[in-house]
């Protein structure tokens, strides 16, 4: 009787189906769910706006037209023969406008109750975190779901419509993006600052000085500009014989405070400036870190929180063991409790959906106690290296302020004054974690200063004048570009990726030395559109797009309204352009190079993966050859030429130019020298103070060159 009653009760077990989006992120909340939960993976989008029409019906309220994406069939398959079978269904998609509209489209394609509670979202895969998702599941939120389909349908009007414009007015198989076409002017916009700066020259003067009895120290003139240098030796030649008198001394203790925990934009900046990733190298590896790894017989773990936040907020629980974490290791001297605001104006307490991304935390690691150096053999060398930024990151958030000793002397000499500055570290904080970088070419101080008193008579060791000349605002690195799209809210942080990948792709900018440079075709795209589409290469109009689709998120408006507001102007400066747009010629860069099949010499064109050669003789002839750039060093295998290469992921790497009847490949680039050690050649290394050193690139060799 017992028997029968436990096979009956197996089952009569309510069966779940959980969707997520990827296959290692249902891996990894499987383990936490029991066997009652059937979890599986989505792999994205399963429906789209096509991609040969439109797809919007602009004449009945911009209604979308979806359909199942190509290749995704045999998904929707699975997925609608395992919602059969199960008695509920629960749609675990990641926690933001995206992630709640692949919800919406599993909902519909797989006939779901829109009313019923079967959304589960939370902020880490942490076993706590899922179990309590489970507990409290929620309908689909259709403001949500409006706001990303807003931005859906006019990216795709925007794109759509001018597409054809470009392909009369200037090249065939161009494209725009809303968004995108932003980017570039920012950096046309940069470019043609530069080319009309004027260089100004202009003179320092320091003077080395030394107290009696103690070790000299630097300061600067002050209090006047001196522009050549007529002007400095005047106040050199001045200076001969004077008294050097200490005429005040100011010490103060100032404080620095740590920088909030990461956001998503914090994130791709930093790692970009300390770890040389791009944003979407950063992103790729944070969403396997959010997903989970695997940690051997502890199978997947997820290691950070959601990576797509505009937040700096913490949980409080997180608090607490950073807490308990930095008094058990650091001390109670380095435990600073501290909790940060959220951007972009709302309050920490704010509703959840005042911000799709603000309803998160800030990115941290899900496990204090998991640190860098305890996962390192279990990560990849970029998982560590982003992992352990994340971590320190974190950590550093809650820890107590650095403290300095300033002093500031002011020194008199006659009619000119020199001022000094120094200080000293009393007590590292949160230094003593993560150290900060500073990009403060001007500043004056010189270390910690000898001690100085008032009437002090110091004797001069020698006067340093030395030129400069004013310098053009930079161009944008990655980090430069992520930081002012942020400052002037142009699109999300989980959208910074894909931009500077699509205005590269799209050939409309190049990197030179790791900053951006706008090509003559991006140049001439931008033009058009600011003559005819000035809104839309706007920077305000583009932040104030994003307000209006948190309004939509809200509630407090719709998709419909904000995109009749656009499009009655849109359509008629489209028709206008059309008529009055000249055609533009873009002339693609000739080269010395002949067709092998034809011939012609041929031209420079950029494809998905960079710059490439191309037959001008196309459709007739199709021949196209990769640019090898090559670096000067032979190839140690066969003394052909090493030219520089790039990957399908579009990462640099060094190969030979025999290829591929020599398969010689390496990722750090070669250098002439050989090893000092054993004679096979050496490859460039880098530190992290910028210093580059040689190391032998023979495996079983390794040495560092110049050590014994």
């Amino acid at each position: 009787m017992d028997s029968n009653y436990r096979m009956y009760e197996v089952i009569c077990l309510p069966k779940f189906l959980v969707i997520v989006e990827s296959p290692a992120k249902a891996k990894t909340i499987s383990k936490y769910l029991g066997s009652k939960y059937t979890v599986k993976a989505s792999y994205g989008h399963l429906r789209d706006l096509p991609k040969s029409q439109l797809g919007v019906d602009v004449n009945n309220d911009f209604a979308p037209k979806y359909i199942t994406i190509r290749g995704k069939g045999s998904t929707v398959k699975e997925l609608r023969e395992a919602a059969k079978k199960a008695d509920s269904v629960f749609l675990a998609t990641d926690p933001d406008r995206e992630g709640e509209a692949i919800s919406w489209h599993l909902a519909h394609t797989l006939g779901l109750n829109l009313k019923s509670p079967l959304r589960v979202t939370f902020n880490e895969i942490t076993p706590a975190a899922v179990r309590s998702a489970f507990q409290q599941p929620r309908c689909i939120d259709e403001h949500l779901v409006d706001s990303q389909q807003a931005r859906r349908i006019l990216d795709r009007i925007v794109g759509y419509k001018l597409s054809p414009l470009l392909w009369v007015k200037v090249r065939k198989g161009l494209s725009a993006g809303r968004v995108q076409s932003v980017a570039v002017r920012i950096i046309i916009d940069r470019e043609r600052e530069i080319q009309a700066f004027q260089t100004k020259e202009y003179w320092t003067l320091e003077a080395s000085l030394k107290p009696p009895k103690s070790r000299p120290f630097l300061a600067k003139l002050t209090g006047c500009e001196l522009a050549n240098q007529a002007e400095v030796e005047q106040i050199v030649s001045a200076l001969r014989g004077l008294r050097f008198v200490v005429k005040a001394v100011k010490q103060v203790e100032k404080e620095r405070k740590p920088f909030p925990p990461f956001n998503t934009s914090a994130l791709q900046q930093e790692a970009a400036k300390r770890l040389g990733f791009s944003a979407k190298r950063t992103m790729r590896i944070a969403q396997t870190l959010y997903e989970g790894v695997d940690l051997g017989k502890e199978g997947a773990v997820g290691l950070i929180t959601y990576m797509r936040t505009d937040s700096t907020r913490l949980a409080q629980e997180a608090i607490l063991a950073a807490e308990n974490y930095i008094k058990a290791h650091l001390g109670p001297s380095y435990h600073t409790a501290r909790q940060y605001t959220v951007k972009r104006g709302h309050s920490v307490n704010s509703p959840q959906h005042s911000s799709a991304q603000d309803a998160h935390e800030a990115i941290r690691p899900s496990y204090v106690e998991r640190t860098p150096s305890e996962l390192k053999l279990s990560l990849s060398s970029e998982q560590y290296k982003l992992y352990k930024l994340i971590y320190e990151r974190f950590l550093a958030s809650q820890m107590s302020n650095a403290r300095f000793d300033t002093v500031q002397a002011d020194i008199q000499a006659g009619e000119h004054a020199f001022r000094a500055a120094g200080s000293r570290l009393v007590f590292p904080g949160f230094l003593a974690l993560y150290a900060e970088e500073s990009n403060d070419e001007e500043t004056t101080d010189t270390g910690e200063l000898p001690p100085l008193q008032v009437d002090q008579v110091l004797s001069l060791v020698k006067l340093m004048p030395k030129q400069h000349f004013t310098q053009p605002p930079p161009r944008f690195t990655e980090a430069s570009l992520i930081k002012i799209l942020e400052e002037e809210g142009i699109g999300r942080p989980s959208t910074y990726a894909p931009i500077i990948d699509t205005i590269q792709t799209r050939g409309y900018v190049e990197k030179e030395q790791k900053r951006f440079v706008a090509t003559e075709l991006g140049q001439v795209v931008v033009d058009i559109l600011k003559e005819y589409f000035p809104e839309l290469v706007e920077i305000k109009f583009t932040a104030a797009f994003e307000d209006k689709l948190d309004a939509i998120e809200n509630g407090q408006s719709t998709a419909v309204i904000v995109l009749r507001e656009f499009y009655a102007d849109f359509a008629a400066q489209l028709e206008k352009a059309m008529v009055g747009a000249e055609k533009m010629e873009v002339t693609d860069e000739l080269t010395d190079e002949a067709c092998s099949l034809c011939g012609r010499n041929m031209v420079v064109k950029v494809g998905r993966f960079g710059k490439f050669l191309a037959c001008p003789g196309f459709p007739t002839c199709r021949n196209t050859k990769p640019i090898l750039k090559s670096i000067g060093v032979a190839c140690p295998i066969c003394a052909g030429s090493i030219v520089e290469r790039r990957s399908k992921r579009g990462r640099t790497f060094f190969g030979c130019s025999n290829y591929p009847s020599c398969s010689f490949v390496v990722w750090q680039k070669p250098r002439e020298t050989p090893c000092t050690h054993c004679g096979a050649f050496t490859v460039e290394h880098k530190r992290r103070s910028g210093e580059v050193y040689s190391v032998c690139g023979n495996p079983a060799c390794g040495a560092i060159q110049g050590e014994k």
